[in-house]
């Protein structure tokens, strides 16, 4: 057998609207898959288990920003499939010792990131100047989270840490607002047009990090700014 110390499960069918499509299939890869790696992992005395869960899972917003303490009420299959996933990494660590870190995940971005997110989409939309849409009226928040600074916070992870923890850029912007920026930033002539709000579809995320920030050692080093260039210099190469 081979010898693993430590596991990154970053494996899953991410996406709410794949979920209300298809709730069984994100069920069945997120919380049936994480039970299969767990009970694989005990079986190896693995040492610990980083968990990608995801701001999904908090759904209703009681209050912003989001501390781990904050109520779960998943407004998708997507975000109930993540937390159960979250709920069967806590199990294992109290019954069988299977050391365990979730980390809550708010909308990640960067290079070879999924094309099905507002960010990919904006950009390639506004680097050819077309129209970029925006589904609902654009008051819908979200906090974004750059790539280099997600694989820092599982490195962190390795040697720090058990439970739960939020990891988020810290700040939240409008969708609009953020189609806005991808047009600055691309200097682009393109134009916003709406269209129907999407089901399961979280009103506003925002990470409250302190935890991460004492437990961790760890803190978003990239601007959303910062960030967007990086990603638009990174799709004109590969991409255009």
């Amino acid at each position: 057998m081979i010898d693993i110390d430590y596991i990154f499960h970053e494996a899953a069918q991410a996406g709410v609207r794949i979920s209300v499509e298809d709730p069984i299939k994100s069920h069945e890869v997120n919380a049936t898959g994480t039970l299969n790696l767990l009970e694989t992992a005990r079986n190896a005395d693995v040492k610990k288990i980083i968990n990608a869960s995801s701001s999904s899972v908090y759904g209703k917003t009681k209050y912003l920003p989001f501390d781990e303490a904050h109520p779960t009420e998943p407004v998708s299959p997507y975000g109930v499939s993540k937390l159960m996933a979250e709920h069967y990494c806590r199990v294992f660590q109290e019954l069988y010792d299977l050391k365990t870190v979730s980390l809550r995940y708010f909308t990640v971005y960067g290079p070879f990131m999924r094309p099905d997110l507002a960010i990919h989409i904006f950009m390639h939309k506004a680097l050819h100047n077309e129209p970029i849409i925006i589904f609902g009226d654009g008051t819908k928040t979200r906090d974004f989270t750059f790539i280099k600074d997600i694989v820092q916070a599982n490195i962190k992870s390795m040697n720090k840490g058990s439970g739960i923890y939020n990891i988020g850029g810290g700040y939240n912007i409008s969708v609009q607002e953020l189609a806005e920026k991808i047009i600055a930033v691309a200097r682009s002539t393109s134009k916003i047009t709406y269209e129907n709000a999407v089901k399961g579809d979280a009103e506003h995320t925002s990470a409250n990090i302190k935890k991460a920030e004492k437990e961790l050692g760890w803190v978003p080093k990239t601007t959303l700014d910062e960030g967007l260039e990086i990603y638009k210099k990174w799709i004109q190469h590969y991409q255009l």
